[in-house]
C-alpha cells in the first residue's frame, strides 16, 4: 500500500523547525505539546527515519529532516495556493524585497509556483542593500519588503521571530579556545547579538572570516574556517552540528513585512503577502 505524506503532519514538522521548539510550535498551531509530539512521531514513522534532534535547547532537523524540509514547505505552499487562488485569475506586477537569507531559502520557489499558477502576473524578487531597498520601495518598484524589522523601509504589518542555529563543518572543534567564528559584516543586527551571547557564556572567540554575502559565509563554513549563526532555512545538512551544546543558545531574529500604502485592496499584492506570511 503506498505511503502518503499527510498535510497536517507536514505542517507540524515545518512549524517545529521554523520555531526551533516543540512548545513554541504547539502554541503557534493551537495544539498541546503531547499532540504535536505524537504527530511528529507519526511523520517519522511514515518516512522511516528520525527527522528532528531533540534537546533541552529545542529541536533542529536531522539530515533526513533537512532533506524533507524543502519538499514539505513547497507542498504546504502549493496546497494553500490551490485552495485559495485557483478560483480567480490574477494579473499585474508585484515587486518583493527579501532579506538575502530569505532570498536563498524556499520563498522564491513558492513565489515562482504562484506566478506559474497565474500567467498574467509578473513577480520580481529583489535582495538589495538597506538604502537601495528604500529607494525601490519609495519609487514603487517594490510593494512588499520582508526583512529584519530594524531594516524595513516602513512600519511592519506583521512580525515573526525565528531562531538562529549554529553551523560548522565536521572538522571544526567547537570547544576550541578561542572559538573561530564566521560573521556577517557590519551592519548586521544579529552579529552583535551572537558575539554578546558568546561573551555572556564566557566563551573566548576570534573572527576567522566575515563577509556581507550569505554565499561567502556559507563557503567559509563549508571550508571549515569556524562556526557561524544561520537561519534554519540556510542550514545545509552537512553543516548541522548537534554537539553545539558547547556553544550558547543563539538569539531569535525578528522579521517583519512592510507593504506600500498605495497597494491596499490589490488582489495580487494580497495574495503574495499571504504566501509570504505562510512561508516565513
Amino acid at each position: 500500500m503506498p505511503r502518503d505524506l499527510e498535510i497536517t503532519l507536514l505542517r507540524s514538522f515545518v512549524t517545529a523547525v521554523r520555531t526551533g521548539s516543540i512548545s513554541r510550535a504547539a502554541t503557534a498551531l493551537g495544539q498541546t505539546q503531547p499532540a504535536l509530539s505524537q504527530r511528529l512521531r507519526k511523520l517519522e514513522s511514515t518516512v522511516g527515519r528520525p527527522l528532528l534532534y531533540r534537546s533541552p535547547a529545542g529541536v533542529s532537523p536531522t539530515r533526513a529532516g533537512a532533506e524533507l524540509l524543502p519538499y514539505a514547505e513547497r507542498i504546504l505552499a502549493l496546497s494553500a495556493q490551490a485552495l485559495t487562488e485557483t478560483a480567480r485569475e490574477l494579473t499585474g506586477h508585484c515587486g518583493v524585497g527579501l532579506l538575502e537569507d530569505l532570498a536563498a531559502s524556499r520563498l522564491p520557489q513558492a513565489l515562482a509556483d504562484l506566478a506559474g499558477m497565474h500567467p498574467g502576473t509578473t513577480l520580481e524578487v529583489l535582495s538589495l542593500s538597506k538604502a537601495a531597498m528604500r529607494e525601490a520601495y519609495d519609487s514603487g518598484r517594490v510593494q512588499l519588503v520582508l526583512d529584519e524589522v530594524p531594516d524595513l523601509p516602513g512600519p511592519p504589518r506583521w512580525t515573526v521571530r525565528r531562531p538562529l542555529v549554529w553551523a560548522a563543518g565536521p572538522k571544526v572543534d567547537l570547544t576550541a579556545d578561542p572559538l573561530p567564528v564566521i560573521l556577517f559584516s557590519n551592519p548586521c543586527t544579529w552579529r552583535t547579538s551572537v558575539l554578546e551571547a558568546l561573551d555572556r557564556a564566557g566563551r573566548p572567540w576570534r573572527v576567522a572570516f566575515e563577509s556581507n554575502s550569505l554565499v561567502s559565509v556559507l563557503a567559509a563554513v563549508r571550508a571549515g574556517l569556524g562556526a557561524a549563526a544561520l537561519m534554519p532555512a540556510n542550514l545545509e545538512p552537512s553543516l548541522a552540528r548537534h554537539d553545539a551544546s558547547a556553544l550558547p543558545t543563539l538569539p531569535d531574529v525578528e522579521l517583519g513585512l512592510t507593504r506600500h500604502p498605495r497597494t491596499n485592496a490589490d488582489p495580487l499584492i494580497d495574495t503574495v503577502e499571504t504566501a509570504l506570511r505562510r512561508m516565513t
